[in-house]
């Protein structure tokens, strides 16, 4: 029996209107996933203003719920918040506008409840299944996921906040081995693709994934007037306008302050979801790269507000959110990736942390690719970033905390000047793979370098015990800090020395001073 001919003998198909100005937002449509309990999912659209609009929710010949509102506001916006459902489905929706004894009605098909993960940043996240390692064995999977639903936003920016999405690249899809490669940087994310496999795989439950991202784009054009604030800046601080933006395209995207929050992302702020995944800050490395440790802590803590406000209180308001630490770029003298690196942490090192409640981190400084047909700055391995993902929201998101996501860091450094070494105790048993090849570094008080300046020096270090690494700096009367892989590309291809002992996960970089 076909969905038209169901709703006919239910009464709720009355009229048909060919009226788009009572429609659902751009967002939501067949195959899509709305968010399970025990949040609720909000569900919302446009109509004539003044226009009664009833939302019913079918499974089979069975109504599930029925809700009414009234539409409202000068663009004439209608928003229900459905009853708390259970992951499954398939379910029909209907919603039915009734104006003057005229009712129109539109309906979406293959609804089902589950889980919603948003996936943003720049072009690593927007790298397709079809550009990575193994790239024909990953599409070949898609059959096998029918419940893992994919929605890609198009690469929209505007100056003012839209209430919807100007555009849509994939609306929301069964997966194929087409949609999941469609083109270079165009869709489907793999990282966020493989995430949401891991996830279904755990979970055996609906996985929706919302991808909207823009390659070599900045974090302050995916940040909020207000979030900008919080860092001291403003949108007159962006140095590009929009009129200058001829030369857009996929891998550069518009850098103004704000123009993709606002047409990027706050179109999807009445959206229900569980949690968000963000790889970006590439272009940050070279561009308010000293503010990222602001900027960046405050895009996550206006979005969850904003989330939260704009579906009426049920994403939750401290909603998980994972992130990639910076993968390679060249192999230079340069820190700037060092650095963005050790800010994508607030300048703690680890998360989850006091500035960055909620948070999960994927280590990628030991998978460059130097050889990638892409760039360097594209490591073609989104498996095992994606996969360190997974860990992190398992623990966080799940509240799995029996699942190590985190590789070591020190808990303690004890120096001892008379010996000339320190010994670094690190949080978890080590697993050391390679030799540290002057990967530990101290700042010497004793060296200078070329340039009369005080300077960091290279420092051997062995393993002293399961946790405890030691570093000598023999030759240097004073040290004032000492630091790990300190450099925009620190080793090979999981290559790096220190691994944790049981998943392997790689230790992140650090950098301590003390007086």
């Amino acid at each position: 029996m076909t969905v038209r001919r169901l709703l006919l003998l239910q009464g709720l198909l009355l009229f048909t209107s060919a009226d788009v100005s009572f429609r659902f937002a751009s967002y939501y449509g067949d195959h899509m996933v709305l968010q399970q309990r025990p949040a609720r999912a909000v569900v919302w659209g446009f109509g004539e203003v003044g226009a009664i609009v009833t939302v019913t929710l079918l499974r089979g010949m069975d109504t599930i719920s029925n809700m009414t509102v009234n539409v409202t506001g000068d663009v004439g916006v209608w928003k229900v918040v459905l009853d708390p459902m259970d992951y499954g489905g398939p379910y029909h929706l209907i919603a039915q506008q009734t104006l003057r004894q005229e009712v129109t009605s539109v309906h979406l098909d293959d609804v089902l409840f589950g889980d919603v993960w948003f996936c943003g940043g720049q072009s690593n996240m927007r790298m397709t299944v079809s550009q990575i390692f193994n790239a024909s064995q990953e599409l070949a999977l898609a059959a096998q996921y029918p419940y893992v639903r994919l929605f890609t936003a198009s690469l929209e920016y505007s100056d003012t906040e839209l209430l919807d999405l100007a555009k849509v690249d994939l609306p929301w899809s069964v997966p194929t081995s087409k949609n999941l490669g469609q083109g270079d940087f165009t869709y489907f994310s793999a990282v966020c693709w493989i995430f949401g496999q891991h996830l279904a795989r755990k979970l055996k439950y609906p996985i929706g994934l919302v991808e909207s991202a823009w390659g070599g784009t900045l974090v302050e054009a995916w940040s909020s007037k207000t979030a900008l604030s919080k860092c001291g800046l403003s949108d007159t601080s962006s140095k590009t306008k929009l009129r200058n933006y001829a030369y857009l395209d996929i891998n550069t995207g518009p850098r103004d302050y704000s123009v993709l929050w606002n047409a990027m992302i706050h179109p999807f702020l009445n959206m229900t979801i569980k949690g968000a995944i963000w790889y970006q800050g590439e272009s940050n490395a070279f561009m308010n790269l000293d503010l990222y440790n602001c900027t960046f802590p405050a895009l996550i803590q206006d979005w969850r507000r904003s989330f939260h406000e704009g579906s009426l209180g049920q994403t939750d308001p401290n909603f998980p959110f994972g992130f990639v630490q910076l993968s390679t770029y060249v192999k230079s003298n340069r820190d700037n990736y060092p650095v963005i690196r050790w800010h994508q942490t607030a300048d703690y090192g680890y998360v989850p942390n006091p500035k960055m409640p909620n948070t999960f981190m994927a280590v990628a400084m030991d998978l460059g690719d130097e050889t990638c047909p892409y760039g360097s700055v594209h490591p073609r391995d989104k498996q095992t970033v994606a996969y360190r993902l997974y860990l992190g929201a398992q623990a966080i998101a799940y509240g799995d905390r029996r699942v190590q996501y985190q590789g070591p860091f020190p808990d303690r450094i004890d120096v001892y000047y008379t010996y000339s070494y320190m010994n670094i105790t690190y949080n978890q048993e080590l697993l050391i793979t390679h030799t540290f090849d002057n990967i530990f570094e101290v700042f010497c008080s004793a060296v200078m370098n070329g340039e009369g300046q005080y300077t960091w020096i290279p420092a051997p270090a062995e393993l002293q015990s399961s946790k405890v690494v030691t570093v000598s700096f023999k030759g240097c009367s004073h040290i004032s800090a000492v630091r790990y892989a300190w450099s925009e590309w620190p080793c090979k291809y999981k290559e790096c020395p220190i691994y944790s002992a049981n998943q392997r996960l790689p230790a992140p970089l650090f950098i301590k001073y003390w007086k």
